[in-house]
Parts: structure tokens; C-alpha cells; sequence
């Protein structure tokens, strides 16, 4: 493919569609492209995540190994980006990732997204506030869960 169809993938993409054209242009020239055969697995829970990675074609299971199967595997595809906050920080992988069929990922390295954005400073902008009310819907979300427990467990 050609960095204008990947262009035209990241912008398919939510979180990175905030970036604007010319810093998703940065990323396409710098980011590699990997074929996942089915039932390759892509990424182990638990790994430190120095990567992300932007589903081209096909489809993966993520499934949060370690959780006591209150948490269900996830089906993910096309123009899902893997990863989101390994691109800012260094973390581990919350889940595993296998290809449910044979798929394509674009990789970014954090190390690219970062000089991306040193270079397009609206572009980091855009994308912090937009972590900024994820994480304050987050909140408010959490807030609502713990008011709907006390409710729950006072005594009748």
C-alpha cells in the first residue's frame, strides 16, 4: 500500500483522525507494515508495550489473560488502533492479541509518535485534551459505579 492509503487508514482511525493530515503523513512514512498469519499472536498480556498498532485487514481476539473471567475476549478489526497509550508511555499490554484470520497491522513506535508530535504541537494539543475527557468521563463513570455499591450494600 502506499503512505497515502495509509494515510487515508489513520484517518479512519478516531484517535489519530485528531492528528490532521500532515502528522498522520509523518507517521505513514516511518510506521512498518506486518502480515499476522491466523493464530499468530501479535502481542502477550503482560509484555512492555513499545509500540501501536493500526489493524489494516482481518480481525483479533484480545484477551485479558490474568483476570478472574469477569473480563470477556474482545473481537477487534479494521481501523482499530492497538495500543493507544503505549504511543505515549511506557506500559505493559493489557491483553493478548491473536489473529482471528490472516490480518495486517501498521506498527507505530512510540518513539515516531512522539517526535510526531514534538513537530506538531496542535497536534499534541488536539490529542490532549482529547485523553484529558476520556479520562474525565473515565472518572465520572467510576463515580457513578461506587455510588450504585453503596447503594447496593446498605442494609435494608
Amino acid at each position: 500500500m502506499s503512505i497515502e492509503d495509509d494515510i487515508d487508514l489513520f484517518e479512519r482511525v478516531p484517535t489519530l483522525a485528531l492528528l490532521g493530515r500532515q502528522a498522520l503523513r509523518i507517521l505513514a512514512m516511518g510506521a512498518e507494515g506486518k502480515y499476522v498469519p491466523e493464530g499468530m499472536v501479535l502481542f502477550h498480556f503482560g509484555e512492555e508495550a513499545d509500540s501501536g498498532y493500526v489493524i489494516q485487514r482481518g480481525s483479533f481476539s484480545l484477551d485479558p489473560h490474568g483476570t478472574d473471567g469477569a473480563v470477556k475476549t474482545l473481537t477487534v478489526g479494521p481501523h482499530t488502533l492497538l495500543g493507544e497509550f503505549a504511543l505515549l508511555t511506557e506500559t505493559l499490554r493489557p491483553a493478548t492479541a491473536t489473529a482471528l484470520e490472516p490480518s495486517t497491522v501498521i506498527r507505530i513506535s512510540r518513539s515516531l509518535f512522539l517526535k510526531m508530535l514534538d513537530g506538531f504541537p496542535d497536534a499534541a494539543r488536539r490529542l490532549r485534551d482529547h485523553v484529558a475527557a476520556r479520562t474525565g468521563q473515565a472518572a465520572n463513570d467510576l463515580r457513578a459505579v461506587q455510588a450504585a455499591l453503596d447503594v447496593a450494600s446498605r442494609p435494608r
